[in-house]
């Protein structure tokens, strides 16, 4: 009985990791390892890193705190990710920004992530599309840029964040919120020129200017093409 009790009172070595995400995104996870406190063994890169995990394959990840290679043993550090997600038909139509999870022994009070009740402690952040022209045509590209955020959606700077102590984890769920801005907006600034029904492409020079800034004139404007080759005039509704 006594050794039953035991089992039962001993804390579980993993915790588990979730996203909500926008319709069409997705993130890659990398966990990555250091040796366990105290520790003075090393272990080579390559093995300080768990295989890679997507959302689109796991959803709710189950991650190991512990893990021993080459007779080192290891904790986790730090979970990097990747949310990225498509604008265009083209495989290329795409972008990505980084989030981050970093685990410490210790840390102070005001950065510790908190858990509820039920054992779950939420970080958020919003995604944004950067717009923007390249090429000859002037063909829309666009930006992924993710920020931190609080429970009220008030943007913060720096990526999406969070961290905790190596005691906060065992059994608990960490999940990652984002959510997308109501509006996309310019990639550079003095680029584009906002009116009641979307924004105009300053012509610049002429319409090889790589760069085009309206330089105080707003007056001439630039068409330009949709990603998927449409031409326009205003953006995003593309005619006015």
């Amino acid at each position: 009985m006594a050794i039953t009790a035991g089992c039962a009172d001993r804390q579980p070595d993993t915790f588990t990791f979730t996203g909500d995400l926008p319709p069409g995104f997705a993130y890659e996870a990398a966990v990555y390892y250091v040796p366990a406190p105290g520790e003075t063994c090393t272990v080579e890169k390559k093995y300080n890193k768990a295989p890679v995990f997507k959302s689109k394959d796991k959803p709710i990840a189950e991650i190991l705190i512990r893990r021993t290679r080459s007779g080192c043993p290891l904790v986790i550090s730090r979970i990097e990710l990747e949310i990225s997600s498509i604008y265009g038909p083209h495989w290329l139509d795409s972008s990505r920004d980084t989030a981050n999870v970093v685990i410490r022994d210790e840390l102070e009070e005001q950065y510790k992530g908190t858990f509820s009740k039920t054992g779950e402690s939420i970080f958020h952040g919003q995604c944004q599309w950067l717009f923007r022209t390249s090429g000859a045509k002037r063909r829309i590209v666009k930006i992924l840029d993710c920020k931190k955020t609080n429970p009220k959606g008030d943007v913060g700077n720096g990526r999406p964040f969070s961290a905790f102590t190596l005691d906060q984890l065992p059994g608990k769920t960490v999940r990652m919120k984002i959510k997308m801005a109501d509006e996309e907006r310019p990639y550079m600034k003095d680029t584009w020129v906002k009116f009641a029904n979307g924004w105009k492409r300053c012509m610049g020079d002429n319409f090889e200017d790589r760069y085009a800034f309206c330089l105080g004139n707003y007056k001439d404007f630039s068409g330009f093409h949709m990603p998927d080759g449409e031409p326009c005039t205003i953006y995003p509704s593309c005619t006015e």
